[in-house]
């Protein structure tokens, strides 16, 4: 299974080993196609109709799957891609300045399309309406003319005619035929053949695009009062490939769409079903030239009609015209058909050609559009019978947009493109800056993760360099100032691990000065207890046996706390000691002193023994002569006689001890001098006082009476109240009773000072 645990170990690396409930359900999905995929396999060979069934279960299982995995594939990707700042910041900038800027570039030159190509289906669209207006004025002037002649009762022929046809080619496609009431009348060089049904709904001016049953017409008819009757002069003229093609000469290539089925559906359908709109987009590029029969003939020969339709408005004789030819178009395969509201549109030709590139921009402009007819015999109108599709270039629009502006629109276009270069350098600028930007910031990124790995190795020396002058500088030069402190810190904290490791060794060797094991004498129990407030303690006690029948009794208190006072209290426990021989002289004064080098000695006579006055003189000049002017100490000496139960003291400084009698009495210790080492060739008196049986010594220190709380201070009543009250307890148990009290008294502060208690009990 090892290869199965390093599999798992390097996708879960890679972020590939399912642990979410979308992966874990996508991977049953999988396991479950792909068990379903291999039984329908199976049962394919045996039970093929089981087989069946099980198809529709695998593919949708398939695809379940599929979904799933694309979800957690998205979420894989964006964790990869999108973990670096940078990433995120470019996403960001495309999303709030490419993709809007895209957007709106997108939506103008659609819009400049579809504005291009209702431009240019309003050039074929203007033509038109042109050729309509002209054949209008030309139909209005046959008009008077015909007029004129049948009010003077002369041949109703129009001699304009002539001359419009022999100076514009135009009017030889084109037919005019005239009636007076329902009354055809012939005008001279226009065949009878050529003669049209004139239908009912038009009674006036009249100019539109006309479907009649020969093909599509432009027609305007024009109506002038006659004596009793009406003339109605209509021109007409084929809407074909020649005429289109005058139209397109200048703009590219049109394309005419129509229904081959119009005429006979606009018979039979109500108005208004008529088709009403063309998508360009169902246009298609490249179609060949067409052409579609008239569906004229078809609607003859089911209506019965010889060479006319049956016109309503017709008086009587003229209820049936001759059947006239059908116009003649060439044919060609009927391909690229389009559909619009249900009605399908052949191409019926094409004319002109697409112009050539002026340039990479000048791209191809394929639009279209239904056209308004109505139709001759029914007069319905409707738009989706006949449709245009224009291809043209912008730069034709462009000729024949501003056209009439000549010069002037070479200084507009310039500006237009100088514009168009502002806003190109424009954004350029804004893409530099903003990559400038970008890159300032993920490079300060980038360095402030690279200083934090550093820091996470331990590394506190580590400095990110600071180049610029913003608030990403700020936070480089915080993260340096943060780490400089934390190495400072660290640094401190190793002096202070490395000052704590020192103290617990010098709280170890003090401890080791206090007395472990009390040699008492026969008469005189002890006990002594301190605590320091620190590590280590300024305050010193020590019983000491000067000889087989004497107990030296040392308490002390050295000014300050901390290791200096520790070691002065070194000093004075080697010194007393020291000083505490049995063969030590003792004398009131001094017989000699030398000095020497800043130094003093003395000699005593022999034969004469330790003294507390004495030893208290000689630790005065030795911690005057070895210790800073402003360290001193207080301290007692005591030194007991079992032989005469005798108590011989002198106290330098320290709090006075007192002896508490079997009765309660007080006697107060307070015989001696100043403290010690301070002030050099100090002299200190001693006493004598006697212990009865059951009478206790206390000794203490300043740690002990000056506790204080929102009561005060503990003080040196309550001290000998507790004492008094316990005097025939053990001496340990009267010293925890006295601590226990001290630590009541302060509550939850600190310990204020070293505490230190010594008793001793005469027996």
């Amino acid at each position: 299974m090892q290869w199965y645990s390093k599999l798992r170990n390097r996708l879960a690396v890679a972020g590939l080993w399912p642990e979410t409930r979308t992966a874990l359900v996508a991977c049953y999905l999988a396991v479950l196609a792909a068990a379903l995929a291999a039984l329908e396999k199976v049962l394919g060979i045996f039970a093929p109709s089981w087989g069946d069934h099980l198809g529709g279960w695998v593919g949708f299982l398939v695809f379940l799957a599929l979904i799933l995995f694309s979800i957690l594939g998205f979420g894989w990707l964006k964790r990869r891609l999108l973990w670096r700042l940078r990433n995120r910041l470019i996403v960001t900038y495309v999303f709030i300045g490419v993709i809007p800027a895209v957007l709106l570039v997108a939506m103008a030159l659609i819009t400049l399309y579809g504005f291009a190509g209702q431009f240019a289906v309003y050039v074929v669209t203007s033509e038109i309406q042109s050729q309509l207006r002209s054949m209008e004025a030309a139909n209005a002037a046959v008009s008077n003319e015909l007029a004129a002649r049948l009010e003077r009762n002369q041949p109703p022929s129009a001699d304009s005619l002539a001359g419009l046809r022999k100076r514009d080619s135009s009017w030889g496609r084109r037919r005019v035929c005239a009636w007076l009431g329902n009354k055809a009348l012939p005008l001279g060089s226009e065949s009878q053949s050529s003669q049209f049904a004139l239908p009912t709904f038009v009674r006036g001016t009249f100019r539109e695009l006309v479907r009649d049953r020969d093909g599509l017409h432009l027609r305007v008819a024009s109506s002038i009062p006659v004596g009793d009757s009406r003339l109605m002069v209509v021109t007409s003229e084929p809407f074909d490939k020649e005429l289109v093609g005058k139209i397109a000469e200048d703009l590219g290539e049109v394309t005419l769409y129509s229904s081959g089925s119009t005429t006979e559906r606009s018979a039979q359908e109500p108005a208004g079903k008529t088709a009403s709109s063309l998508s360009a987009a169902a246009m298609k590029p490249g179609e060949k030239e067409v052409s579609s029969p008239s569906a004229g003939a078809a609607a003859s020969a089911k209506s019965g009609s010889g060479s006319g339709i049956a016109n309503p408005g017709v008086g009587p004789g003229n209820n049936q015209a001759k059947r006239e030819p059908a116009a003649s178009i060439n044919v060609g395969p009927r391909e690229g058909s389009v559909e619009v509201n249900d009605r399908v549109l052949q191409p019926t030709f094409t004319v002109g050609s697409l112009p050539q590139a002026s340039g990479n921009f000048d791209r191809e402009i394929l639009f279209g559009a239904p056209l308004s007819v109505k139709d001759w015999q029914t007069g319905e109108s409707g738009m989706g019978g006949v449709a245009l599709r224009v291809r043209t270039r912008p730069s034709v629009l462009y000729g024949h947009l501003f056209a009439a502006l000549g010069n002037f629109i070479e200084g507009v276009r310039y500006i237009l493109l100088g514009i168009a270069i502002i806003f190109a350098i424009i954004e350029l600028i804004a893409l530099i800056i903003g990559t400038r930007m970008t890159r300032t910031v993920t490079a300060a990124v980038a360095q402030l993760h690279e200083a934090t790995r550093h820091v996470d190795r331990g590394d506190f020396s580590h400095r990110i360099v600071v180049k610029s002058n913003d608030q990403l500088a700020e936070l480089a030069n915080s993260f340096n100032s943060m780490t400089a402190s934390i190495e400072k810190l660290i640094i401190e904290q190793k002096e202070k691990q490395r000052l704590e490791n020192e103290l617990v060794i010098a709280q170890e060797v003090q401890a080791q000065l206090f007395p472990r094991q009390v040699s008492e004498l026969e008469s005189l129990e002890v006990h002594g207890f301190c605590r320091p407030a620190r590590t280590v303690s300024g305050d010193y006690y020590d019983f000491v046996s000067a000889s087989s029948h004497k107990l030296i009794l040392a308490v002390g208190d050295i000014s300050g706390k901390g290791i200096s006072a520790a070691l002065l209290m070194a000093t004075i426990h080697s010194a007393v000691r020291a000083y505490s021989v049995e063969s030590l002289p003792q004398l009131r004064e001094p017989v000699g002193v030398a000095r020497g080098g800043g130094r003093g000695t003395m000699a005593y006579p022999d034969g004469i023994e330790v003294s507390s006055s004495i030893l208290l003189g000689l630790l005065n000049h030795q911690l005057y002569e070895s210790t800073p002017p402003e360290k001193y100490a207080t301290l007692f000496l005591g030194i007991y006689d079992a032989r005469t139960n005798s108590l011989t003291y002198s106290n330098g400084g320290h709090l006075p001890p007192f002896l508490i009698g079997e009765d309660g009495s007080v006697r107060k210790l307070e015989v001696g001098g100043t403290v010690v080492g301070l002030f050099d060739n100090m002299t200190y008196d001693e006493d004598t006082v006697e212990m009865r049986p059951g009478e206790m010594f206390v000794a203490y220190s300043d740690g002990v009476t000056e506790p204080e709380n929102d009561f005060g201070e503990f003080g040196e009543e309550r001290l000998l109240d507790l004492v008094r009250e316990n005097r025939h307890l053990p001496l340990e148990q009267i010293s925890q009773i006295v601590t226990t009290a001290v630590d009541d008294w302060i509550g939850d502060k600190e310990q204020p000072d070293d505490v230190t208690l010594v008793l001793a009990r005469a027996r």
